[in-house]
C-alpha cells in the first residue's frame, strides 16, 4: 500500500496543499529526489522493465517489514486468521500477496491484477517464493462485465507501474504510456468464490475502488469481510465512505497500534479499514 502523502512530503522536503487530491498527485511524482528518479531510470534501462520489477519486489518483500510507513497493511495483516480467504484486488507486483500467503498459512489468498507487466512480474515471484495458496486472476475488477483500457503510466521516460490504472472519465492525470486491453469483472459474478468465505479484502486499484467495492456488494452483505484500502482525498472516497457506510460499514484508521473512528478534521491518512458494525 502506498504511504500517505503527508508522509511522504515531510521525509523529502515537499509541501503539500492540505487537502491532496489526485490532481496533486502528479506534482509529487514529477518532482521525486533528481537521484532517486535518475536511479530508477537507469536501473529500468539497464536491468530491462521486466527484471526491473522482479529485483524491485523482492527487494520490497525483504524490506517491507522495516519501513514504519507500512504498519497499517501489517496491522491488517494480524487481524486476518490463518485459515482466512484474503482478496488481494491490485496485486501490482505481488509484495503484498507473497506477505499474505506467508501470513495464511491454512488461508487462502486470491489475487487480481490486470496489467500485463505486473502479473508476469507477480507469476515470477510467487514462484520464487513458493506460493503453494495463491490463486491468481488476470483481470481488472469493477461493477460491470466488460472490456476496459488500462494504462501503465510512464513520467519523464520513466515506467510507474504502481500508477496503473483502469482508463475512466473519473481519472484525468497520469493518462500518458502504454495501453493495454482487459476484461472488466464483478468480484460477484466470480464462481470461486461463491464456496467461501472471504475474510478480508485488501484493496489498491488506483482511485477505481468505488466500482470494484460495488461489483463486491453481494460478498460484503454475505460475508462482512473487513477491507483495508488507499483512498485519495477526492469524489472516490467520498463514494466509498457513502457507500460502505450504508452496508453497515464503519470508517476506521489505524493510529498507536489500534484501530480508531476516522474523523475528517483530525486524521490525515489516506489508508483507511472499512470494519463491519
Amino acid at each position: 500500500m502506498v504511504a500517505t502523502l503527508q508522509n511522504r512530503s515531510q521525509e523529502r522536503g515537499i509541501t503539500f496543499p492540505p487537502r491532496a487530491t489526485m490532481k496533486d498527485c502528479p506534482y509529487f511524482f514529477v518532482n521525486l529526489p533528481p537521484m532517486k528518479q535518475l536511479a530508477k531510470k537507469l536501473l529500468q534501462s539497464l536491468l530491462g522493465f521486466d527484471r526491473y520489477l522482479f529485483t524491485f519486489a523482492v527487494f520490497k518483500i525483504k524490506t517491507f517489514h522495516l519501513d514504519k510507513k507500512e504498519s497499517d497493511f501489517f496491522h491488517f495483516l494480524n487481524l486476518m486468521e490463518k485459515d482466512s480467504h484474503v482478496l488481494d484486488v491490485g496485486s501490482n507486483i505481488g509484495v503484498t500477496t507473497v506477505l499474505l500467503s506467508q501470513h495464511l498459512t491454512q488461508g487462502q489468498v486470491y489475487s487480481f491484477e490486470p496489467l500485463p507487466p505486473n502479473y508476469k512480474t507477480l507469476d515470477k515471484v510467487l514462484k520464487h517464493y513458493d506460493t503453494q495458496n495463491v490463486q491468481v486472476y488476470k483481470f481488472a475488477v469493477g461493477d460491470e462485465d466488460k472490456e476496459v483500457e488500462m494504462v501503465l503510466p510512464e513520467v519523464d521516460k520513466v515506467k510507474m507501474q504502481g500508477l496503473s490504472h483502469v482508463v475512466h472519465d473519473d481519472l484525468t492525470e497520469f493518462n500518458d504510456g502504454r495501453r493495454f486491453s482487459t476484461q472488466l469483472k464483478r468480484l460477484d459474478s466470480l464462481e470461486a468464490l461463491q464456496q467461501v468465505k472471504i475474510g478480508g479484502i485488501k484493496l489498491d486499484v488506483e482511485n477505481f475502488e468505488y466500482f470494484a467495492l460495488k461489483g463486491a456488494q453481494h460478498i460484503l452483505e454475505r460475508d462482512r469481510p473487513i477491507v483495508y484500502t488507499e483512498l485519495w482525498e477526492n469524489e472516490n472516497r467520498k463514494k466509498c465512505f457513502n457507500f460502505m457506510l450504508e452496508m453497515g460499514y464503519t470508517i476506521q484508521v489505524h493510529e498507536n497500534g489500534q484501530l480508531l473512528p476516522y474523523q475528517v478534521d483530525k486524521h490525515t491518512t489516506q489508508n483507511f479499514f472499512l470494519i463491519p458494525a
